[in-house]
């Protein structure tokens, strides 16, 4: 396992990948070192897959790339079947909590929860599950530094949501 810190247009995000596969990107890398029991990795740089990189830059500048990454994400059943409807809603579209809970035959408020818990926010496209009005959370953020990200990422696919909620 293998970790590193990147710099994104709203502010730092820390990687992380095993072999050539993305298994976590933490959006608050400084709270998450806090609780990384892990030694810093001082080879990170050289084993770190150009194709995650390339990608998640791709993306940074056209917010219409998309991500053809190998994922190792860790979660229940459920959540990977979430994790797995999210991977389809296409950038620029938004679906709502319940139209996802729809497809899955669930509860919004499980569709939140495992949103909530995506080990791969941006490539993972939690950001673009909304509230039938406004944003609705961000990896349990509903009003602080994530939700600014969730609105970032959005604005920059082309989705306009009303600064007043």
């Amino acid at each position: 396992m293998h970790a590193l810190s990147l710099t994104a247009p709203f502010g730092s995000i820390r990687v992380h990948w095993h072999q050539e596969t993305l298994t976590g990107i933490d959006l608050n890398p400084a709270e998450s070192a806090l609780q990384d029991s892990a030694e810093p990795d001082p080879d990170a740089a050289s084993v770190m897959p150009v194709l995650i990189v390339s990608q998640l830059h791709a993306y940074f500048s056209d917010g219409s790339a998309r991500f053809e990454l190998p994922l190792a994400l860790s979660g229940t059943a459920f959540q990977q079947r979430v994790w797995a409807v999210l991977r389809t809603i296409p950038s620029g579209e938004t679906r709502t909590y319940g139209e996802v809970a729809r497809v899955l035959g669930s509860a919004a408020r499980a569709v939140g929860q495992a949103c909530r818990a995506n080990p791969c926010p941006i490539v993972v496209p939690c950001h673009r599950v909304v509230a039938v009005q406004g944003l609705g959370g961000f990896s349990g953020d509903t009003s602080g530094s994530r939700l600014a990200i969730k609105r970032w990422l959005l604005h920059h696919e082309g989705v306009r949501i009303p600064d007043h909620h």
